[in-house]
């Protein structure tokens, strides 16, 4: 049985892979601080013998045995990132190093779930691996944008000065079940509003796009990337190619939650991306994976979770 640790294992995108490799006959080590996290996220999973949680903030050394290790722990959303900017940075360079260490005093395999926002507001469209990005590294996004970035350095140097089996992902807007009811993601915001009746808050004239990634999806091609061969490190973008706007996205949540919702336009924020959409072509090329849920069948399921989690 593979042991498999997963850091950021009661987060959004975590919990749902913990869920996974359970199904998968792993044995999981679910690692987190609860800064985003929610034991609401993994409470299910407590009673399988096959699952162990475990408090720990990764920019603190972990001295524990497994085969494989996620390293996914890091806020995430702008509202969460910003709140601690500094412990942001530290999350990102400090809980790689750390993981790192780990990896490399057992000889495990490791997978960083690094961000699109390593491109920063792209000049490329879309956005393929090779393409360097246009990050502020001053702007009040950088503790996460540079953060990720460094991981990355840091990976590559420990696959090239120590042969680390590392594997790098590069997530582009993912939803789903379990998102944070307040983590200011703009999914989350517009069914909130929507279930609530209130105004649906688009920021800028609603022409900027992102592309929509279903969390099932996402973890697909994360179970894909780790079982790789070794010396195939990535990176390698994760997301759905489908473009939106923000107008589209709230239209769609509008109309299927059947509610009254008017749009009301606010400034952009600073350094907000205008587009952002992956270009997949080697993830199909080189682990058979594409999005296969829909942005409807996505939404209706993620409106449903929020519904009972809401009670509205």
């Amino acid at each position: 049985m593979i042991k498999t640790l997963v850091t950021g294992g009661a987060g959004f995108l975590g919990s749902h892979l913990c869920e996974r490799l359970l199904r998968d006959g792993h044995d999981v080590l679910c690692v987190d601080n609860f800064f985003t996290g929610s034991k609401q996220n993994i409470a299910h999973l407590l009673g399988n013998p096959y699952f162990e949680l475990m408090r720990h903030d990764v920019t603190f050394p972990l001295y524990v045995e497994v085969d494989r290790i996620f390293n996914l722990a890091c806020p995430a959303s702008p509202i969460h990132y910003q709140f601690d900017p500094v412990q942001t940075t530290k999350t990102s360079v400090h809980g790689a190093i750390n993981m790192l260490g780990l990896a490399k005093r057992l000889k495990a395999r490791i997978l960083q779930a690094s961000t699109s926002e390593v491109y920063g507001d792209p000049e490329v469209h879309p956005q393929t691996e090779d393409y360097w990005g246009r990050v502020n590294p001053v702007g009040i996004r950088s503790c996460y944008d540079e953060g990720k970035r460094c991981a990355e350095t840091l990976f590559f140097d420990y696959f090239r000065q120590h042969g680390l089996d590392i594997k790098v992902v590069r997530i582009f807007n993912t939803y789903g079940p379990r998102m944070h009811p307040n983590d200011g993601r703009v999914v989350s915001n517009f069914i909130v509003q929507a279930l609530r009746g209130q105004d649906i808050t688009i920021y800028g004239d609603g022409s900027q796009t992102r592309s929509f990634c279903y969390v099932d999806d996402l973890v697909e091609g994360f179970v894909r990337m780790m079982e790789t061969q070794p010396g195939f490190t990535g990176p390698i973008n994760m997301g759905n190619p489908g473009e939106f706007t923000m107008l589209e996205l709230a239209e769609k949540v509008v109309a299927l939650v059947g509610g009254q919702s008017k749009l009301v336009f606010k400034p952009l924020p600073p350094d907000d991306p205008r587009q952002r959409q992956p270009d997949i072509s080697l993830a199909r090329d080189k682990l058979g994976w594409q999005p296969k849920v829909g942005l409807e069948d996505g939404l209706r399921e993620t409106i449903a979770y929020f519904r009972r989690t809401l009670e509205l």
